[in-house]
């Protein structure tokens, strides 16, 4: 739009919000709008087959000069349907032509989480050298903690109720990391966890709502434990003795952090992330660009 006095306004900054869930989530629109974007169009009970025709209106409406104030939020509560999204959403895009937008996956709130949960351990940890213990590895948060930790050279132990479930995401994570160092272990609660937490400096626990995969007489007697991370809020937390607003809280030589302590991270590198989507419209955050993005927040 061009004013009388000859000033050329710039276009609105459009989030198209596109969401599995047959409602879009209220969370993501306000963190949405507190990160900048001026307008944010949602839309819920979004099937792959429906991703062609949201991305061709987002691309073909503005001048390839203005794309960069249009951009595209996936979310949802399944990560793997948000996975999907995100492959057709990129296989739509006409990048020849100039013609594309720049998207984040965050289903579930999976990447942002796992970033924030990685950037506090490495507030204390050379992650390098870090011999970590994923608890519930085998979950979106946890399989993305666990790339994110193997990324940064720690050596990574995916636990699970199931050994062989652990297993299968080792492979998956070898897939896109070949170079890291992971090893599979069975980890109930309920039973022995000394060999799951042999020799660990750091313990990130990323089960469900209200399961307890820590408990306090386990993380007590590992020795070399420095760094205790539980993303669950809802009670009983996933480490027994954390509080949930825990941040760098120290318990018997452990540096806890709760969901909540960890949470204010994690906000900050989602906003980041959506005002970063207005900046081109080339781009694609997933896992380690989100975790990229956590730098010095």
């Amino acid at each position: 739009m061009i004013l009388n006095c000859g000033v050329t306004l710039e276009k609105r900054k459009l989030l198209i919000q596109l969401d599995g869930d047959p409602q879009p989530s209220v969370f993501d629109q306000v963190v949405a709008y507190d990160a900048g974007a001026d307008v944010v169009m949602s839309y819920g009970g979004v099937t792959p087959e429906a991703i062609r025709e949201k991305v061709h209106g987002a691309i073909f409406t503005r001048g390839p000069k203005d794309l960069h104030r249009t951009a595209i939020f996936i979310g949802g509560s399944d990560v793997a349907l948000g996975e999907r999204l995100l492959a057709e959403a990129r296989k739509h895009m006409l990048p020849q032509f100039g013609l594309r937008v720049s998207v984040l996956l965050d289903a579930n709130g999976a990447n942002t989480t796992a970033a924030a949960a990685v950037r506090a351990a490495a507030r204390h940890l050379d992650l390098k050298t870090t011999k970590a213990l994923v608890l519930a590895a085998t979950g979106p948060v946890g399989q993305r903690v666990a790339l994110l930790l193997a990324r940064q050279g720690a050596e990574v132990r995916l636990g699970s109720r199931q050994a062989s479930k652990a297993a299968a995401v080792a492979e998956a994570i070898r897939a896109k990391e070949p170079q890291a160092k992971l090893e599979a272990v069975a980890a109930d609660p309920a039973g022995d966890l000394s060999t799951a937490l042999a020799e660990r400096t750091l313990v990130v626990a990323a089960g469900a709502a209200g399961a307890l995969l820590l408990p306090s007489s386990a993380r007590r007697s590992c020795p070399t434990l420095r760094v205790a991370i539980d993303l669950n809020a809802v009670p009983p937390v996933g480490i027994e003795g954390l509080g949930i607003a825990d941040k760098a809280v120290e318990y018997d030589g452990v540096l806890g952090y709760g969901a909540l302590g960890v949470g204010d991270l994690k906000m900050k590198i989602h906003k980041a992330a959506i005002a970063r989507l207005f900046d081109r419209n080339d781009l694609v955050l997933d896992a380690e660009e989100v975790y990229a993005l956590g730098e010095g927040l």
